[in-house]
């Protein structure tokens, strides 16, 4: 129930991010790599950046955003599940005023015969419950 509420508060938005990346547990997205779509919804109160109009009473876009960007084009992980985990676990220690984020992580060009826009996961970690204190 806990969960149902929240995601019905105030969120900030990322949709559509776009990078190239090397996860995957074939050799060969480890050695051309694949492009990576990212999507982020991190749940804050945005009360009193509404009121004061003040970029220090927020959390900025584009820091999590270069979050993303740099596990998405660091380290190769296996699998999609461990690439959402990082996103989020990081987002939620760098920025304690987020209580919850949700990280969905799509590849559209995947090995399958058939039409699709992309496969991929998506994850919802909450700091009261997914973050050790």
């Amino acid at each position: 129930m806990e969960e149902v509420e929240m995601m019905r508060g105030d969120k900030l938005i990322l949709r559509g991010l776009k990078f190239h990346g090397f996860h995957g547990v074939n050799p060969e997205e480890r050695k051309l790599g694949q492009k990576f779509l990212i999507d982020i919804d991190a749940w804050m109160d945005l009360r009193l950046a509404g009121k004061t109009d003040n970029i220090s009473d927020t959390v900025s876009y584009t820091d999590i955003y270069r979050i993303s960007k740099e596990i998405l084009e660091g380290q190769p992980q296996n699998l999609l599940e461990s690439v959402a985990q990082l996103i989020a676990s990081a987002t939620l220690a760098k920025f304690p005023q987020i209580s919850a984020v949700r990280v969905k992580v799509g590849k559209p060009h995947v090995a399958v015969h058939g039409a699709l826009d992309y496969l991929g996961v998506e994850i919802f970690r909450n700091r009261s419950t997914d973050v050790p204190n």
